[in-house]
């Protein structure tokens, strides 16, 4: 029996917000939302989890209404917390931060959390899915590095340059056979 998970990175957010909790989405992030709503509308998708980010949850809602559901918000779906909870850092700060947490998977700056670290939480949130919803489809609201880390315990090609690749929305279907991962398309196409 397989079961469906589709991983949906937010759409584009305000980069002048600084909590990172409440950052919405820009207008095309919610023009992408619109997109990414009828992308998914046929896949008939049963279940609706996300990180508790606003931008997370606001990409798949839509979806989620038109399916009849509601999107169940989890804490440990969260970004990885780089440095402080609800702290943003520039590109130029996050950039560095992430090779290096890509070469050293235990690194983290102080008030942070490392690659390990955010990996394992998001994995016991997917291997509970995997366990609670076996054999139905599930998308789950995320973010870029959650995104990656989680897809990267499955297979290791998902690096820092897949993570650079990935868009805003992105979205990936990965199909699992019990916790084995079998299968994975990109559903997403970039403007």
């Amino acid at each position: 029996m397989q079961t469906f998970i589709y991983l949906v990175r937010h759409g584009d957010s305000p980069k002048k917000e600084e909590n990172e909790r409440t950052r919405g989405l820009t207008e095309k992030g919610k023009r992408d939302a619109k997109r990414i709503t009828e992308l998914l509308k046929e896949e008939e998708i049963e279940v609706f989890a996300s990180s508790p980010y606003s931008r997370a949850s606001l990409t798949i809602q839509k979806l989620a209404e038109l399916s009849g559901k509601q999107v169940l918000p989890i804490e440990d779906l969260k970004e990885r917390v780089f440095s402080g909870e609800d702290m943003r850092l520039s590109d130029e700060e996050l950039f560095p931060l992430l090779e290096r947490s890509f070469a050293d998977p235990d690194y983290a700056l102080p008030r942070g959390e490392s690659n390990k670290d955010c990996q394992e939480r998001a994995i016991r949130v997917l291997k509970d899915i995997l366990t609670s919803c076996k054999g139905r489809k599930v998308a789950i609201g995320t973010h870029g590095a959650v995104m990656t880390l989680m897809m990267a315990y499955f297979d290791r090609r998902y690096n820092l340059d897949f993570l650079h690749k990935l868009s805003k929305p992105d979205v990936y279907r990965m199909t699992f056979e019990g916790e084995k991962l079998v299968d994975v398309i990109r559903l997403w196409e970039a403007d």
